[in-house]
């Protein structure tokens, strides 16, 4: 969707990448938006050309079921998680892996970049939020407190602040700066249930969705709730907001993915019935859309949505 007047989503393309051979858990797009990464039940990471569908490769390495993954902000790397309990970090331009992280006792359930692509945060079932320095692989803070699984994580524009959120129905906003103890956080509440995403906008606000089916915007230097968006009718898998922020694209665990009007909070407009379930969303620079997941268990779809 382009960043001038809203305008009716319009699917531009379809296009099926059909190699899984189990349910794709995570799907993510390169920065540039030319790369799909998909994570499967399989145990396996593939990679995709998204103009071509052309499978850029098939990496093993993982012993369990691959949950979760994401490229850095400078696309040179991407991260894997796994039911294996690891974190894996990988070299895009040459598909090989650089480094397993370990330390979690259970699942990895998610993973996110610092801005400059120098620090790694994960999370996952044993409830706690690992800190990594992603040239050594050095684990560099243990961040201990949500009280069940951490699905989802996503630094500050400033790399200062991490925010995590979990199925304790909380999003905890970690202080990172030098000289601050590791337990100094502050906690945003409001959702009524397991909080499943959240990201940060380019000036700092910080949007989260949750299973309660709602989307909530945050200002989080003052602790406030901007506005909620209710609509979805299930809980939501992926949010992403527009270059100018003035909109939010969301995704929710069904055939449905919505873009609202961040001011307002009004529904602009919704696209439904191309996709079983929606994996994720972001935008590109230019405004466009780009939206992937799943159209059987083992599809899985792209398509860019713009105004025409």
């Amino acid at each position: 969707m382009n960043s001038g007047a809203p305008g009716k989503l319009a699917v531009g393309k379809v296009k099926f990448f059909s190699q899984h051979r189990g349910e794709v858990n995570s799907s993510a797009f390169s920065p540039d938006g030319q790369r799909l990464l998909t994570a499967s039940e399989d145990g396996w990471v593939y990679g995709w050309e998204t103009q071509s569908i052309r499978l850029l490769w098939r990496l093993g390495g993982h012993t369990g079921p691959v949950k979760f993954c994401r490229f850095s902000p400078d696309g040179r790397l991407f991260a894997s998680t796994s039911c294996d309990c690891t974190i894996r970090l990988w070299d895009a331009a040459r598909a090989k892996c650089l480094r397993v992280l370990k330390g979690h006792k259970r699942s990895v359930e998610t993973v996110s970049f610092s801005p400059d692509s120098r620090r790694l945060a994960s999370g996952g079932w044993d409830k706690q939020v690992m800190l990594w320095e992603v040239q050594s692989g050095q684990m560099l803070r243990l961040l201990a407190g949500h009280q069940d699984s951490v699905q989802s994580s996503d630094f500050s524009p400033s790399a200062d602040h991490l925010a995590t959120g979990s199925w304790d129905s909380t999003l905890r906003i970690w202080d990172l700066r030098a000289g601050t103890p590791a337990i100094f956080y502050q906690e945003l509440e409001g959702h009524r249930g397991n909080i499943s995403c959240l990201c940060y906008s380019a000036s700092g606000l910080l949007a989260s969705g949750s299973w309660d089916k709602a989307v909530h915007i945050w200002k989080p230097m003052t602790n406030s709730l901007l506005v909620q968006l209710k609509g979805h009718m299930s809980w939501v898998k992926s949010i992403a907001f527009s270059p100018d922020e003035l909109r939010l694209a969301s995704a929710g665990y069904s055939r449905m993915v919505k873009v609202w009007d961040c001011t307002t909070g009004k529904c602009l407009d919704t696209l439904k019935g191309v996709l079983e379930v929606a994996h994720a969303c972001t935008f590109t620079l230019d405004g466009k859309l780009l939206v992937s997941g799943a159209v059987d268990e083992v599809h899985c779809s792209t398509k860019p949505c713009r105004t025409p």
